[in-house]
């Protein structure tokens, strides 16, 4: 398969599954690109679908994700995660998800990041 093929596919596919949003004027829908970060842009269910459609079309498998080095404050105690201070400092250290990975894991046939 073609390589930008591939890459469009990937896009239109994350793009079909997680909606743009409306600049600050609500005048233009910000489209998802090829290097958003997916923790900034995509809802929680938007992601999850995104991901199970992604696997589905492209026969990658994410069970060996580390998914912790995307979503670190995910893996926090409830409590602390209530602490906005407390999450920032975790954020920090927060790997960018972005759809060139996908794209690129798919290419490989492989999630080939973390």
């Amino acid at each position: 398969m073609d390589i930008l093929l591939m890459d469009d596919q990937v896009l239109s596919m994350f793009r079909e599954e997680i909606p743009g949003y409306y600049d600050f004027d609500l005048k233009r829908e910000v489209p998802l690109e090829f290097d958003t970060e997916l923790q900034d842009f995509a809802p929680g269910d938007d992601f999850l679908d995104a991901l199970e459609a992604y696997q589905k079309i492209f026969k990658v498998d994410l069970s060996a994700v580390n998914w912790s080095c995307y979503f670190p404050w995910e893996n926090l105690p409830l409590l602390t995660r209530w602490f906005k201070a407390k999450r920032k400092e975790v954020e920090k250290t927060r790997k960018p998800l972005t759809v060139r990975m996908f794209a690129e894991s798919a290419k490989a046939g492989k999630w080939i990041y973390d």
